[in-house]
């Protein structure tokens, strides 16, 4: 059955679905793999990265493409436009796929549709980037803002909005480097529970170890003792381990919340906004069984993922619940030794993992963000008691949603910034605004996504 199956009108498939909102949405590629779970490892590969690198790389791919076709992008039917998309990405970035398969697949595939009329369209543009792609014009950097913001956004297959706010916030050479980092593909990071012992990791590190055919690759976090990175997993929820609670996937930038907030056994701690629950079940693993963790997200959805997550991973001492934020809580006022206040936020730290947020979000939304999260700081701040820790963090790269925020918090809210120095990682504590309470963690420099991080204390009085 599995070999029937065409891969590339799968991806088709994902691109179309993903095509039919101004938004894309990465869930198409989620709910395609879960529909073709029956598919070889390698099949399943194959459509992922072929689905999400013609997204990833769509300014790039649509730059190569207006070069080579008469027609141009505007005027070309959807499907048509994803099919030599697909196409161009084979040709431009899959080295393992020749040059006259991405074509020929192509033409196959415009068959399949229906559109026998424009075969010798697609044939001629993508035969015509297969032979001239070692010739292709890239922008050229050169000194002034203007072409240094063309060639990041179009090399690098970036907006030109947020090419212009990283070049200004990074300065260019940074700014490639990330930009690069995002292009890159991303292990699965997990965290293993302390619930096990090292001899009991160690047998699930084993078994792991020969799963997939033996394919997956190990390797131990550089960075935190009980984290790892896998890399060629397919599923992970068919890895050993994983149904009984060994760990958690979660980024090492995600993890550094619960190190930093210095939670104390027998502690409360309060996540607002806490879907997935990586970071309330990090926090309910380090109090061992004992204080008490109460996870709220806004959607009954996110908080039947938490709830899964807490079962799996057989933690007692956390309570999930459905509420907004925004809304204040009168019953949880002087109530958290530890607040975490991860808040929604654009997303920019992430996009290796999540490349639709680039295509989903803009300087608009990104100010409504920042409304957004102070709307929930004003609204959540008393829950921490006097002498009590804030934790506010946030997985993107914006001043008005980091910095700016952080300056805010001390300017309107009853908080001291705390240094988090000390409680970083060694190879961490060079960042040099962690004394002063906060760290951005710039996408690649240590390995991770971007992140923000802040720590306060609430003043006595």
């Amino acid at each position: 059955m599995a070999g029937k199956v065409n891969e590339r009108k799968i991806a088709l498939d994902i691109l179309t679905e993903m095509g039919k909102s101004e938004s894309y949405q990465k869930s198409a590629v989620k709910l395609a793999l879960n529909k073709y779970d029956f598919l070889e490892s390698k099949q399943k590969a194959f459509i992922k990265y072929l689905a999400e690198g013609t997204i990833e790389r769509q300014i790039s791919l649509d730059y190569v493409i207006s070069q080579f076709s008469k027609t141009p992008i505007s005027k070309m039917s959807k499907v048509i436009l994803y099919i030599i998309r697909m196409g161009a990405f084979q040709i431009l970035y899959m080295d393992s796929v020749p040059d006259s398969a991405a074509v020929n697949e192509a033409v196959k595939l415009t068959s399949k549709m229906h559109l026998f009329g424009l075969k010798g369209f697609v044939n001629a543009v993508l035969r015509n980037i297969s032979r001239n792609k070692d010739e292709i014009v890239w922008p050229n950097p050169g000194e002034s803002k203007e072409s240094r913001i063309k060639f990041l956004s179009v090399k690098y297959a970036e907006p030109e909005w947020l090419s212009e706010m990283f070049l200004e916030n990074y300065g260019f050479k940074q700014t490639r480097d990330i930009f690069k980092f995002f292009l890159e593909p991303r292990p699965v990071t997990v965290r293993f529970s302390s619930r096990f012992s090292n001899e009991e990791l160690r047998k699930i590190l084993l078994k792991m170890k020969h799963a997939n055919n033996g394919t997956i690759e190990m390797k131990p976090s550089s960075l935190l003792h009980y984290a790892m990175d896998l890399y060629h997993t397919d599923n992970i929820r068919y890895l050993p381990g994983f149904e009984e609670g060994a760990f958690m996937v979660q980024d090492i930038s995600s993890m550094l919340v619960t190190e930093v907030a210095g939670i104390k056994k027998g502690d409360t701690v309060i996540d607002v906004c806490a879907a997935p629950g990586g970071k309330s079940l990090h926090a309910a693993d380090v109090l061992s069984q004992t204080g008490k963790v109460i996870a709220r997200d806004i959607s009954e959805n996110k908080c039947i993922l938490i709830r899964e997550n807490v079962m799996r991973m057989k933690l007692s001492n956390v309570t999930v619940e459905d509420y907004d934020a925004e809304k204040h809580d009168a019953g949880l006022e002087n109530k958290a030794d530890v607040l975490y206040c991860d808040l929604p936020c654009s997303g920019l730290g992430v996009i290796a993992r999540k490349p639709d947020i680039k295509m989903n979000t803009d300087i608009n939304a990104i100010n409504n963000l920042q409304i957004k999260q102070r709307n929930i700081l004003n609204s959540v701040w008393n829950y921490v008691k006097p002498g009590g820790t804030l934790i506010y963090s946030t997985c993107t790269m914006t001043k008005q949603e980091n910095e700016d925020n952080f300056r805010w918090i001390l300017q309107n809210l009853p908080f001291e910034a705390v240094s988090i120095k000390e409680r970083l990682p060694e190879k961490m504590r060079e960042i040099p605004t962690a004394g002063a309470g906060y760290i951005q963690i710039i996408p690649g420099e240590y390995g991770t996504d971007g992140f923000f991080i802040a720590k306060f204390k609430r003043k006595e009085n």
